[in-house]
């Protein structure tokens, strides 16, 4: 009988989710590496370009990849010759592990566990607890896969019972072009088939641990039938044309994994969860000899990429100066250098700044002629103005926007993926501006920022408001003053261009 020590287990998975804090997988920097090679659209070529300078920046720095830290996933198979040393439940020693890992002093992750999803919403402070799942498997051993998952790309998780004789691939294709930006694409499709609704769901999150394959399945071909069904949804996400960021481009999924069980003969069960370009994930095994150890990748698996900030069509904006007539000068796929004061606000301060001006009274910020940053901040070390700081998904405060600009005068908003029909609706009827921030570039984002200080609401702890001093942050221009949205002309652009190379190859 294999025995392991409950350190041994806790500490290999406390260094886990701090090591996955800091690393992309080296198979997902190949992948996304020859993405921008052959990326043809600028706006989604400058994304993925941003994504990977982030990517090597957190990997020197040792600091977190994106501001999401995530909710730790962590799935045990423990053989049945082995044991743990322990009068504690895996969940506990698991929540020890998260608990440590994100009150690491030098490297503070974001708690963005709520303890009661329905009432209070209270934050529980550690991100405790976690998503543990085990199996008792054959072995004298035990496996480990610890990812850490964001809420952007969670939140457009799909299931479905189709009719047997259905096509997974046409509902999946289907499915995805109606998930918009949110999850941060380019990033990985994880589909579990069969089974029953939880046996599907945890399948397609399990395989997103699968080392990516696609372009050697590419070069090669497919060997079978579900390798077949692989290249087919790949190639047809990405005839879609949504491209990162939902910006338009040639490639929106870097892989795409599939798992499959037997099911029952009237079902035909799927799951679709996307895993987004902040993927996060490591494999350990222990044997009872001792923790697990993690070799840290050689920064040369990176590619030096330098993120253009003087090119032709590049603007600076002085926030401290809007002017109405600059913005309505703005036009999509604009890139614009920010610099100057703007706020943060995330759904909690939304709701509560609402909940004022319907009572009358006067918010602790004065946001006319301003711009507000969807974000919600790691916490700073070591000398930093600010953590890892990369914008949030937008779509989740449309329904607040009609009356934040009405009732503040706000003139510019700054977050990741679409806007709503309402929201745009309102953005052109008060001639005001949505810029995007490149979702999984939050390192980079933070250096832009020269000031910061909590200036409202510090009781929502990482939705508090801030006021950001910052100079030259990147944007992108997303929805300009007349309600035209970069995701939905980017996307049609490429989804024709690529329609028209099919006629042109099948003529």
């Amino acid at each position: 009988m294999t025995e392991i020590w409950e350190a041994d287990f806790v500490d290999s998975v406390a260094e886990a989710l701090q090591f996955i804090s800091c690393y992309h997988p080296p198979d997902f920097v190949r992948n996304l590496a020859a993405a921008y090679e052959r990326e043809e659209s600028a706006p989604a070529k400058q994304a993925i370009g941003q994504i990977l300078v982030n990517s090597r920046m957190c990997a020197i720095g040792k600091r977190p990849i994106c501001q999401d830290t995530g909710t730790a996933n962590v799935f045990v198979k423990i053989g049945t010759g082995a044991r743990i040393l322990t009068n504690r439940s895996l969940q506990d020693l698991v929540d020890e592990a998260v608990r440590r890992a994100w009150r690491a002093n030098d490297n503070p992750l974001r708690a963005s566990m709520v303890r009661d999803p329905l009432f209070g919403r209270l934050n529980s402070g550690d991100n405790t607890p976690a998503m543990v799942s085990v199996e008792l498997v054959a072995g004298a051993g035990m496996a480990v896969d610890v990812s850490a998952k964001g809420g952007g790309s969670e939140n457009k998780t799909k299931f479905t019972v189709l009719e047997p004789a259905d096509s997974i691939t046409d509902w999946i294709v289907r499915t995805v072009e109606t998930l918009g930006a949110g999850w941060c694409p380019p990033g990985i499709l994880g589909i579990g088939v069969g089974g029953s609704v939880d046996k599907a769901m945890a399948m397609a999150k399990e395989s997103l641990h699968e080392p990516l394959d696609m372009l050697d399945l590419k070069r090669r071909g497919p060997s079978s039938r579900i390798e077949e069904v692989r290249l087919e949804i790949f190639e047809r996400v990405n005839a879609l044309g949504i491209g990162a960021q939902g910006l338009g481009g040639v490639t929106t999924v870097l892989d795409v994994k599939l798992r499959c069980f037997p099911t029952h003969a009237a079902s035909l069960p799927v799951a679709l969860i996307p895993n987004c370009a902040a993927t996060r994930h490591i494999h350990f095994e222990l044997d009872g000899s001792g923790p697990a150890l993690f070799d840290v990748p050689s920064i040369n698996d990176w590619p030096e990429i330098v993120v253009e900030q003087s090119a032709a069509g590049v603007r600076r904006v002085n926030l401290d100066r809007l002017e109405g007539t600059e913005i309505e000068s703005w036009r999509p796929g604009e890139t614009l250098l920010l610099s100057g004061a703007l706020f943060t606000g995330r759904d909690a301060a939304h709701k509560r700044m609402v909940e004022t001006l319907r009572a009358g009274e006067p918010l602790p910020v004065d946001l006319r002629g301003r711009a507000i940053y969807y974000v919600g901040p790691v916490d700073p070390v070591d000398g930093e103005v600010i953590g890892p700081a990369g914008p949030t998904t937008a779509t989740r405060i449309d329904r607040f926007v009609e009356e934040i600009l009405s009732g503040t005068g706000l003139q510019v908003m700054i977050g990741k993926a679409e806007r709503g029909p309402e929201a745009i609706e309102a953005i052109a009827r008060h001639k005001a501006a949505y810029l995007i921030a490149v979702g999984g570039a939050a390192y980079l984002v933070s250096k832009a920022v020269r000031s910061a200080e909590i200036v409202a609401y510090a009781d929502l702890g990482m939705e508090a408001i801030y006021r950001l001093n910052v100079e030259d942050m990147p944007v992108t221009v997303a929805v300009d003053s007349r309600g035209t949205s970069i995701h939905t002309i980017g996307p049609r652009k490429w989804r024709d261009a690529a329609s028209g190379l099919g006629r042109q190859a099948g003529g």
